[in-house]
């Protein structure tokens, strides 16, 4: 038994949970069973909670902008978990991982222009792009032999027909689970840095990689690769703070870094949330035990769901993840049409998760689910698509 008890149910209805008290405003069954957006049903580490307590009581919540420890306890982490040492000056402060990819659309592109990405993968991605009224080019992932990977060549065609201006990355790769190898990150640069494209790293999944696999930042290419990305982080997803809205976003060249500061200056966006800043800092100095402990527990809830649909569900298969704690269920073995597998997982099945082909054409037949919950939550969840699955 660890110090920290993940297996604690918190009540998080009533609560302006989005994932909790918003199924009917959405479409979904009141009572449903909610596995699909990337926040985790786990409490922030005490030491956050307390930090935040005591900038509430203090009582006032005006402008603000960090300190130098601020940046000290992000650098202390990133160098001791990932091996690359960010620095200050290079730093861009925002609201979140998104409106950094969309500042940079803003930035780098032109209406009209090509942005490319690896579908499936994180719906945001594309609809930044269309939004934004640039063009959306997929070099899509090869799925074989339960794997995903890069077609390189079809990448370099793509970003050559299309004269591709930007390409987001996703690393660890949401929702196939990839944590990209450094010689695969290595292409992506050679290939970018031929066609002068670049390269927006988002890297928010870092901190949640399973053992046998090793994080390769972007960042930690060298200096050319460097010149030609930025890096997009946030303690969000490692720590349950995407309601504080702080992300930090690493922008090495100097030009660029100009150009992405006067996007978001023209959003009106300066200084950042107060309380993100507090949470971040604390969550970095303090989180470590936190985090270790709570990749153990996600080791074991992966478990449980590799070995429960292997017994129970073989038609379901899972992508092996190698990190994230999104986890990606082919279904294809059931036979069923993509309506019909939406129908049952969440009419049958009571369950809320993340239809596949939210995350492009190519991701029909999958089911993305959120296994960052109480482990009795999670055999809930998997009983009752059993049972579904049992009664086709």
């Amino acid at each position: 038994m660890g110090k920290y008890d993940f297996d604690e149910i918190i009540e998080r209805k009533k609560t302006n949970s989005l994932k909790y008290d918003f199924a009917v405003q959405r479409g979904m069954p009141e009572d449903i069973l909610p596995l699909w957006v990337a926040d985790m049903d786990f409490r922030t580490p005490r030491e956050v909670t307390e930090a935040l307590v005591k900038k509430a009581e203090h009582g006032i919540f005006g402008y603000s902008e960090p300190f130098d420890d601020y940046f000290e306890a992000i650098e202390k982490w990133f160098t001791g978990h990932f091996h690359w040492t960010p620095e200050k000056n290079r730093l861009v402060l925002s609201c979140s991982v998104v409106f950094s990819i969309c500042n940079f659309i803003e930035a780098l592109t032109r209406e009209g222009d090509a942005v490319i990405i690896n579908s499936p993968v994180y719906y945001p991605f594309g609809e930044a792009v269309t939004d934004n009224r640039r063009k959306l080019v997929s070099s899509d992932l090869v799925y074989s032999d339960g794997k995903y990977h890069i077609d390189f060549e079809d990448l370099e065609r793509k970003i050559v027909e299309n004269d591709v201006k930007l390409y987001i990355l996703c690393n660890p790769h949401n929702p196939v689970g990839r944590v990209w190898r450094r010689d695969e990150l290595e292409k992506i640069s050679e290939i970018c840095l031929k066609h002068n494209v670049f390269v927006v790293s988002d890297e928010i999944h870092a901190d949640f990689i399973y053992k046998g696999y090793k994080f390769v930042s972007y960042a930690s290419l060298g200096k050319e690769a460097l010149s030609n990305a930025a890096i997009c982080t946030s303690p969000s997803k490692t720590f349950n703070l995407a309601g504080l809205h702080n992300a930090n976003t690493y922008i090495y060249d100097d030009e660029v870094r100009e150009k992405f500061i006067k996007v978001q200056n023209k959003k009106g966006y300066s200084q950042s949330n107060i309380m993100g800043i507090v949470a971040c800092k604390s969550a970095y100095e303090y989180g470590g035990e936190w985090h270790k402990e709570l990749m153990g527990y996600l080791e074991e809830n992966l478990s449980l769901v590799r070995c429960f649909l292997a017994q129970h569900i073989p038609k379901i298969r899972l992508v092996e993840p190698e990190g994230t704690y999104l986890i990606w269920l082919d279904c294809s073995g059931l036979g069923l049409s993509d309506t019909e597998l939406n129908r049952l997982i969440v009419e049958k099945a009571g369950l809320w998760l993340d239809a596949g082909s939210m995350f492009g054409k190519v991701g029909e037949q999958f089911e993305r689910i959120n296994i960052a919950c109480p482990r009795s939550t999670l055999e809930e969840a998997l009983k009752r698509l059993n049972k579904a699955v049992r009664e086709l």
